[in-house]
């Protein structure tokens, strides 16, 4: 397992993070995983042998019962270095002021997820997505409390824009605050778009970049082909976020994953984390699932180095559309960057 700085923080996390929203089976993620607390134990344990130390997981991941048993499962595993990060945001109950990004409402469900978790500190804190409503600076004062208060150690976001990440980080320069360290961002073979502007801003701006979703809800993993799709899978079940916009574009990827994973003798799934994983400013992907071979099966991807011609095909298949004004805003790159630095924008440059 490989370990990297997040962001322009001394926190080294791995390159593979355990993802929990399969687990509890309760409130709006129900359909996603119903996963227990003996199973559950088995696979934090599963994933900390291979070398994760990153456990991601979220207040609103099945009511909260996602956080209450990983907090059952780490006990005193947390001495170990194990890390624990999570988020707030979606709203955890009826009341006017519960969800949001609030000063009242990030201070009060930080402190509900420590108890949850069982721990007296949040090793990285993420606002889950953006909140309209409230100031931004009324967000990073409450965050920067938190860390202050040493009931977290570093924030993060998730799901956020571009221009809300700048503004975030303009706010917390200007009044002294602290600063996001990373970002969560859906980011994947078929779904490329982070690399219009929020992979640049994450290596411009020194942010740690954690991939959620690596795999598209598992239709990067194989075992979904053209017509068919396996029982007992999240788009059978109704779920369909990552929405698919090109789902001939799609089956060309998979095909090529395939073509690529037979030839290695590897999982399709494990070569598309592993393009996941040396793509510039990714720090680490996000992996989840229901079943232990799931698990065995994407950690493996930690160890498998892809050639530059394996890359070429993976790049070339999965080309994202150029849109208005992504090729305008090439020309400053050039100025700024210079020709040899231009990979690190994306695919057209």
């Amino acid at each position: 397992m490989e370990y990297r700085l997040l962001g322009r923080s001394g926190l080294k996390v791995s390159t593979i993070t355990m993802g929990t929203m399969t687990i509890g089976g309760e409130g709006k993620f129900a359909q996603v995983g119903n996963v227990g607390l003996d199973e559950a134990r088995r696979y934090v344990d599963l994933c900390l042998d291979a070398g994760v130390n990153l456990i991601d997981t979220a207040n609103v991941y099945s009511a909260g019962a996602s956080e209450e048993i990983i907090g059952e499962v780490l006990g005193g595993k947390r001495k170990n270095g194990v890390l624990i990060a999570t988020k707030a945001r979606f709203s955890m109950g009826p009341g006017p002021n519960d969800g949001g990004l609030s000063r009242h409402h990030l201070i009060s469900e930080c402190e509900a997820s420590l108890k949850r978790l069982k721990t007296d500190v949040i090793d990285l804190y993420q606002v889950h997505q953006w909140d309209g409503q409230t100031p931004l600076e009324e967000t990073v004062a409450a965050l920067d409390t938190l860390v202050n208060q040493g009931k977290v150690r570093y924030i993060g976001c998730s799901n956020y824009s571009g221009w809300h990440i700048m503004k975030a980080l303009g706010i917390s320069t200007h009044e002294h605050r602290q600063r996001f360290v990373s970002q969560q961002i859906h980011y994947t073979l078929e779904a490329r778009e982070a690399e219009y502007e929020l992979i640049p801003i994450a290596i411009d701006q020194g942010l740690g970049v954690l991939v959620w979703s690596p795999l598209a809800g598992g239709l990067l993993s194989g075992k979904h082909r053209r017509g068919q799709t396996p029982e007992g899978t999240r788009q059978l079940a109704g779920w369909n976020e990552p929405p698919i916009r090109d789902e001939q574009r799609l089956w060309k990827i998979v095909d090529m994953l395939v073509a690529i994973a037979g030839e290695r003798g590897v999982s399709p799934a494990q070569v598309a984390l592993a393009w996941l994983i040396g793509r510039k400013g990714v720090t680490s992907v996000i992996i989840g699932g229901r079943k232990e071979e799931q698990f065995r099966d994407n950690l493996a991807a930690a160890g498998l180095k892809l050639t530059d011609e394996e890359r070429e095909l993976l790049d070339a298949v999965s080309l994202p559309p150029v849109i208005y004004p992504y090729w305008h805003q090439l020309w400053t790159a050039k100025d700024r960057l210079g020709e040899a630095d231009l990979s690190l924008l994306g695919p057209h440059v």
